[in-house]
């Protein structure tokens, strides 16, 4: 999880948890719910093996008659054996476990976490995968790159109020002001009374002040309009695809910024990946609409949900949905719980926050925004070695149990019950050796 070296000076740890309270002991209680999750096809095979149970006992009971009717009770009963070994459920019982047991197992060391087997296997299904934007398709490190100020109002007193204000924000844009105003060596007030405003910013009595910050829809709440001087400055930063943040000062709006989020090298990859995929790629994000459309612009995402509220993100996904759509969303922060929650499929990025994880079906370790390419390429790999080991299983009981029922005897083929253990023992074989090909398949690196 982390790491450090301590060259100068002693180190006092408190261990505040021990064995089952781990994250490492998370991480093996997620894996070990997914392989005892059941998806539709795992009840499938569950249900074809409990019927091939009567069917065995069926097919051994009339085979035993018909033998006994021909006057031949001592071949009746070795056929009715053979039918009843040839016909354990093993490797019907075990197509699709083992895919899934392999499956959760080889993903969880390529930092893919599968919490339900469901969610896996319904991500073969996604044409619409929702990226929320912060911290997953840009850096989600803003760094503030511009001030711009009213008459009688200097850069650094706006700064200072305004990092004040934001002082215990988490935000990543709200963290970028403070760092900006400690990188300047500026004196920041004392807040009280911070109240944050989802989607729309903060407020906070700053020294003698009644200070906010925040987006366009802070100014729409609070019904102001920014000075001329502001608006040309905001206007050329939007045209830019910066992010801006207004500064108001008793119920004035007294300057504005702008902070730049990278784009990830690798977001660029995994929207083009996915394209090619033939899965199409929604954007999501609070930011004004220009810094969305700038960024689904470059990253050549088609749709985007900009100036969305917290409270309006599982919405957007409703509306994707409402189109036909089935959505794969991907998000990290408490306010995508409940989208992650509605999608077909929600992925939650492992360095977000608890809430978002216990609403996902999927848990990427890590912030790259092509783990989603392996999850989509582990789902589809694994139906189809489930799909393969159904047809075999099925298909060899369909085969096997006539002829262990005596149906070719006319012809003189005939299975002693030794043949068919071996019979049997090797479908089982089969089956375990096609499951154990999914390991080779490529997710990335370790």
């Amino acid at each position: 999880m982390a790491g450090t070296v301590a060259t100068d000076a002693s180190l006092r740890v408190e261990v505040t948890a021990v064995g089952e309270a781990t994250a490492l002991a998370g991480i093996q209680r997620l894996v070990a719910g997914a392989q005892e999750s059941r998806s539709g096809t795992r009840r499938l095979a569950d249900r074809a093996a409990a019927w091939l149970f009567w069917i065995a006992l069926a097919a051994a009971g009339i085979t035993l008659a018909a033998h006994l009717i021909a006057g031949n009770p001592t071949g009746g009963l070795t056929a009715a054996v053979s039918v009843l070994v040839i016909a354990c459920p093993h490797a019907l019982g075990l197509a699709i476990p083992l895919v899934i047991a392999i499956a959760t197992s080889s993903s969880a060391r390529h930092g893919i976490l599968v919490k339900d087997t469901a969610a896996l296997e319904a991500m073969r299904t996604v044409d619409t995968v929702l990226f929320d934007k912060t911290g997953t398709l840009t850096r989600g490190s803003h760094e503030l790159t511009e001030v711009a100020t009213v008459d009688g109002w200097d850069e650094d007193r706006v700064l200072a109020l305004a990092a004040g204000a934001e002082s215990d924000s988490e935000h990543p844009i709200g963290r970028a002001v403070v760092d900006a105003a400690r990188d300047r060596g500026l004196d920041v007030p004392e807040a009280r009374d911070i109240e944050t405003m989802p989607g729309r910013g903060v407020r906070a009595a700053v020294g003698e002040r009644a200070v906010a910050v925040g987006g366009p829809a802070l100014l729409d709440s609070l019904d102001l309009e920014a000075a001329p001087v502001l608006r040309e400055a905001t206007d050329r930063w939007r045209s830019r695809g910066g992010a801006v943040l207004h500064v108001v000062v008793d119920g004035a709006v007294v300057g504005a910024f702008t902070t730049a989020d990278p784009i990830r090298p690798e977001s660029r990859a995994a929207v083009d990946a996915l394209h090619a995929r033939g899965i199409r790629v929604a954007l999501i994000t609070g930011d004004a609409r220009s810094v969305a459309d700038a960024v689904g612009e470059e990253l050549g995402i088609d749709d985007v949900f900009a100036e969305v509220l917290p409270e309006d993100k599982d919405q957007a996904v409703g509306d994707l949905q409402a189109r036909g759509r089935r959505v794969a969303m991907v998000g990290d922060g408490v306010n995508d719980a409940p989208a992650l929650a509605r999608a077909t499929v929600g992925l939650a990025i492992g360095a977000g926050t608890d809430v978002a994880i216990e609403a996902a079906g999927v848990v990427l370790a890590g912030s790259d925004p092509r783990a989603v390419l392996s999850v989509i390429d582990l789902s589809r790999a694994s139906y189809r070695k489930m799909r393969q080991n159904l047809v075999w299983a099925t298909g060899y009981n369909a085969i096997a149990i006539p002829v262990a029922a005596g149906a070719l005897g006319w012809a003189g083929v005939t299975m002693p019950p030794a043949v068919a253990a071996i019979a049997m023992s090797l479908s089982t074989i089969v089956v375990a050796l096609n499951a154990q090909l999914l390991r080779r398949l490529d997710l990335g690196p370790a």
